[in-house]
């Protein structure tokens, strides 16, 4: 065997052949595999907003539980 690190090698992607049947199957499966993603991702994102509250000491809808003199 040859060692072909050394060497620069460049692939130009110039068609897919992909019957349609099969392209539809795979992008509903993209489709259904990108909800748990986005829920791992808006949970993640959902802890980090609450701990930047804790730390800049900003309460969500704090201006609903103001009491204002009678």
């Amino acid at each position: 065997m040859t060692d072909n690190t050394a060497q620069n090698r460049s692939v130009v992607v110039t068609d897919i052949r992909m019957p349609f049947g099969s392209m539809v199957v795979f992008l509903v499966k993209l489709a259904l595999a990108s909800i748990p993603a986005l829920l791992i991702i808006y949970a993640v994102m959902a802890v980090f907003v609450m701990i930047l509250m804790l730390l800049f000491g900003v309460a969500p809808f704090s201006e609903l539980f103001r009491h204002f003199p009678d």
